[in-house]
């Protein structure tokens, strides 16, 4: 069984690549791009990730933020329930498409792909998928390092 200590102080050790990450991160806040519905596209491609830091992070965060908690309980299930408006919906189906990327289907692609235009400009898609490939990043260091979650109770 994992003790899930951090494994290295990776920030410290590769302070440049961590800090450049970290400036792409404040670029794509800064990018026009709704910043509640940029939280939630990071959680849930933190859930499919599986990394437990970016989840908590961006729980909080959209709590902060005024989500309410039905929506952040019932995200892993987006297509079920009603709770997410169409842009939301084409958002976060265009970055499970983009981070399950071991299942490439172009017909399903394209159509994700026009699902967004319906709802973003292409300033924003760039943005959005920057965001994801982000996020995405992200998370790999969180998996791999395990940066320690802090108890908010």
């Amino acid at each position: 069984m994992s003790d899930f200590k951090q494994r290295l102080p990776h920030a410290k050790l590769a302070a440049p690549a961590f800090n450049a990450l970290l400036k792409a991160s404040e670029v794509v806040h800064q990018s026009g791009v709704d910043p509640k519905l940029l939280e939630l596209v990071f959680l849930r491609v933190s859930q499919l990730n599986g990394c437990a830091f970016c989840v908590d992070m961006h729980s909080h965060d959209l709590l902060q933020k005024g989500e309410d908690q039905q929506r952040l309980n019932t995200l892993a299930a987006w297509r079920e329930i009603p709770f997410f408006t169409d842009a939301e919906r084409a958002a976060l189906n265009w970055a499970e498409r983009f981070t399950h990327l071991h299942q490439p289907d172009a017909d399903k692609e394209d159509a994700a792909f026009a699902q967004l235009q319906q709802h973003f400009n292409d300033t924003e898609i760039a943005n959005l998928t920057f965001a994801v490939a982000i996020i995405n990043a992200w998370n790999r260091l969180g998996v791999s390092m395990r940066p320690q979650v802090p108890r908010r109770a």
